[in-house]
C-alpha cells in the first residue's frame, strides 16, 4: 500500500495543450503542435549483454529491423538473471559503455529483462546519467529531477549530458520480436485512436487523476480523450493511450491497442519484471502496447514519479519517438523503468515530407496544482 506523502509544489505553469507542469523558473511556451524531429537509428546505441543469449538475439534482430549502425552496438558482459546490480558492478559496466559509445549517440536501448535495478534506482535512469543516490527515496520523499522533463530539445545528450534509456524486454524472444515488429509498423502510420484516462476506486493510486479532467478538456479539439471514473475499459478497439492506477488492471486482452500505443498503471512495483503480487509492465506489452513505464522500488504515489499523460501525448502527437515522449513526461524517473520499442514514432512524418500544420500560440497562464488524495 502506498504511503501518501504531503507534497509542496513550486510554480505551476500551463504548457502547450494546457498541461500542468511545475517549474522553478519561467517557461517559454512554444506553438501548439509544432512538428518535431524524432530520434532515429543513427541516434541510438544498443547495449547487449554477451553473457545472455536472449540479449544477443534481441540485439541482432533489433539491429536488423532498425538498421542500427554496427559501431552503435555496445557489447558488455555480466551475469544475467539477477534483478539488481550493485553500484560498484554497474559503475564498472557504465564506464565500459561510455567509452564504447560514439559521441553523437543521444539514447540507449537495453536488450534484457534483468537486471532492472541498480541498488535503489532504476537501471534505465542509471544508464541515462549514472548512479546517483539523489534518485533514491527512503523513506517517502521526492527525488532528483530530470532536466529532460518537458523540454523541447531534440538532442538530450548534447543539451543535458543525459542519454534517455529504454528496455527492449520480454520473457522470451517471440515476445520481444512482436514488440519490435509492432514498433516498426507504427512508424509514420498516423493512427486514429482514443486516449483513456481512468480515475479508479483506488484513491492512493489515482493521485495523478486529479489532472485528468483538465487534460481531457484541453485536448478535445485535437485528440479524442475520454476521462472515465471506473476501474477498467474492455472491448475498446481504438486504444492509443491508456493511463490508470491499480495494482492489477483487468481485461487488458479485451481491448485492441493500435501500433505505437502507450499505457501504464500507477502502482508500487509495476516495473518489477521478475514478478510480484502486482501487475508489471510486461502484461501491457503482451496485450499489444508498444511502451510502458513502472516503478522498480517503492516510489510512494508522487505524481512526478510517474508519467504525465498530457505531456506524453503532447510530445508524441507532434512526432517524437516513444522514448522521447515518455522520458519528457516523467519529472522524477529515478525509481521507474521505461520499457518498449524506443524508436516507434507513429505521429512522425517521413523524411522530406513536412506536414502542413498551423502554429497556434498559447498564452502562458498559471493554474493551481491539484491536491493529492489524503
Amino acid at each position: 500500500m502506498f504511503p501518501v506523502p504531503q507534497i509542496k509544489f513550486g510554480k505551476c505553469r500551463l504548457l502547450p495543450v494546457f498541461l500542468l507542469v511545475c517549474f522553478n523558473v519561467r517557461a517559454e511556451i512554444p506553438a501548439l503542435f509544432r512538428p518535431v524531429h524524432a530520434l532515429t537509428a543513427g541516434d541510438l546505441a544498443v547495449i547487449v549483454n554477451d553473457e545472455d543469449p536472449l540479449s544477443r538475439q534481441i540485439a541482432d534482430y533489433y539491429q536488423q529491423k532498425r538498421h542500427i549502425p554496427a559501431e552503435q552496438i555496445v557489447h558488455i558482459r555480466f551475469s544475467p538473471d539477477r534483478a539488481i546490480l550493485s553500484k560498484l558492478e554497474f559503475q564498472h559496466l557504465k564506464q565500459q559503455v561510455d567509452a564504447l559509445t560514439p559521441e553523437h549517440v543521444q539514447a540507449f536501448a537495453l536488450t534484457w529483462i534483468q537486471p532492472f535495478r541498480v541498488e535503489c534506482m532504476s537501471i534505465t535512469t542509471a544508464f541515462a546519467i549514472g548512479f546517483d543516490p539523489a534518485f533514491c527515496a527512503t523513506p517517502c520523499r521526492q527525488t532528483r529531477k530530470s532536466p529532460y522533463y518537458a523540454s523541447e530539445t531534440a538532442r538530450p545528450y548534447k543539451s543535458f549530458g543525459w542519454r534517455p534509456t529504454m528496455m527492449l524486454a520480454g520473457q522470451n524472444f517471440e515476445e520481444v520480436k512482436k514488440l519490435i515488429d509492432t514498433g516498426v509498423a507504427a512508424d509514420y502510420s498516423q493512427p486514429k485512436g482514443t486516449a483513456y484516462l481512468l480515475k479508479t476506486a483506488d484513491k492512493a493510486r489515482s493521485s495523478r487523476a486529479a489532472a485528468f479532467p483538465d487534460i481531457a478538456g484541453k485536448f478535445k479539439n485535437f485528440w479524442p480523450v475520454e476521462y472515465l471514473q471506473q476501474d477498467y475499459i474492455a472491448g475498446k478497439q481504438d486504444v492509443m493511450f491508456y493511463f490508470t492506477g491499480l495494482t492489477r488492471v483487468p481485461h487488458l486482452a479485451e481491448n485492441h491497442y493500435l501500433p505505437g500505443a502507450v499505457a501504464d498503471h500507477l502502482t508500487s512495483t509495476g516495473g518489477v519484471m521478475s514478478g510480484t503480487d502486482q501487475m508489471n509492465v510486461l502484461e501491457w506489452l503482451n496485450a499489444g502496447v508498444t511502451a510502458s513505464y513502472g516503478a522498480v522500488i517503492e516510489p510512494c504515489n508522487f505524481p512526478a514519479k510517474f508519467s504525465n499523460p498530457g505531456l506524453l501525448m503532447y510530445f508524441y502527437l507532434r512526432g517524437s519517438s516513444v522514448l522521447e515522449a515518455y522520458w519528457k513526461s516523467v519529472a522524477e524517473p529515478g525509481q521507474g523503468v521505461f520499457v518498449g520499442e524506443p524508436l516507434a514514432k507513429p505521429f512522425a512524418y517521413p523524411p522530406r515530407t513536412p506536414p502542413e500544420m498551423p502554429a497556434i500560440s498559447i498564452p502562458d497562464h498559471q493554474l493551481p496544482m491539484p491536491q493529492l488524495p489524503k
